[in-house]
C-alpha cells in the first residue's frame, strides 16, 4: 500500500508554472549547486522541470551497466555524480510519499536519462545525503529501476537495489511514485510496485526531485511536469 489511511501532516504540490533558474517557487527549494555547491541545479521552463547540464566531465561508467552497452566491464563507478538536485525546505516527517509525472522525448540509450524522487534528503554546502528512488527514462529492455542512498560527499553513494528490464521502462506521461515508511523504501511505476528495499541509515530529511548527471544536451528531453509529496508524522 503506497499511502497511509490517515490524513497527511504536511503536503506540497506543484505543476511548475513559473520559469526559474534554479527552481525556487518563492524560496521553497534548495538546489544542488546554489545550496549544495558540488551538484547541479534544477531548471524550470515552459512547465517542465529538468536538470541543468552537468559540470561533470567524466563519462558515467558502472560495472552493472556493461550489459546495457555503456558501462565498464569491471570495477567500481566512475564519475563525480553531480546529479541535478532540488529538495524542499523546512521540516518534514520521516514517513514520506512522492509522485511525479514524467515528460520524455527523443529517447536514447546513449546516455542514462533518469527521473529521481528524493526522500529524507539533507542539503548544505558540500553535503547531500538521503534516499533516491528512480527509473531510467527509456521504454526498452534497457530500462531499469534503482534505489540509492546518498552518503554526503559528491560521488559518495551506495546502490541498495537495481532491477533491469522492459517492465521498468518509462515513456512520456508515465507516473513515478516513491515512499519511505520506517526503513522500507518502495518505488512504483503507473501505480504498480516495481522495487523495494530496507535500509536503516538515514532517519530524517526532506523530499525532492533529481536527474542523472552526464546526459549532455539531452537534459531538456526528459524531466517532470508535476510533483507532489505528503508526510504523515
Amino acid at each position: 500500500m503506497k499511502l497511509p489511511t490517515k490524513t497527511p501532516v504536511r503536503s506540497y504540490k506543484t505543476e511548475f508554472k513559473k520559469d526559474e533558474t534554479p527552481l525556487s517557487e518563492g524560496g521553497l527549494w534548495l538546489n544542488g549547486r546554489k545550496d549544495g555547491i558540488d551538484w547541479c541545479d534544477v531548471v524550470v521552463k515552459n512547465g517542465e522541470a529538468f536538470g541543468e547540464v552537468s559540470r561533470n566531465q567524466v563519462k558515467e561508467l558502472r560495472a552493472e551497466q556493461a550489459t546495457l552497452g555503456a558501462g565498464a566491464a569491471i570495477g567500481a563507478a566512475v564519475g563525480d555524480y553531480d546529479d541535478p538536485t532540488a529538495v524542499l525546505t523546512g521540516q518534514w516527517g520521516a514517513n514520506q510519499y512522492g509522485k511525479v509525472k514524467v515528460f520524455s522525448r527523443n529517447q536514447t540509450n546513449a546516455v542514462f536519462q533518469e527521473v529521481q524522487i528524493r526522500l529524507r534528503h539533507n542539503v548544505k554546502a558540500n553535503f547531500c545525503n538521503g534516499y533516491e528512488v528512480f527509473f531510467r527514462i527509456l521504454d526498452t529492455e534497457e530500462g531499469y529501476a534503482e534505489i540509492v542512498r546518498w552518503n554526503g560527499p559528491v560521488g559518495g553513494w551506495t546502490s541498495l537495489k537495481k532491477l533491469i528490464g522492459k517492465q521498468y521502462g518509462v515513456k512520456d506521461g508515465d507516473i513515478i511514485e516513491a515512499s519511505i515508511v520506517g526503513n522500507l523504501i518502495t518505488g512504483y511505476l503507473n501505480g504498480e510496485q516495481k522495487i523495494q528495499v530496507v535500509d536503516d541509515n538515514i532517519k530524517s530529511g526532506a523530499p525532492g526531485i533529481g536527474f542523472n548527471f552526464g546526459v549532455g544536451t539531452t537534459n531538456t528531453d526528459h524531466g517532470v511536469t508535476s510533483f507532489e509529496v505528503h508526510t504523515y508524522d
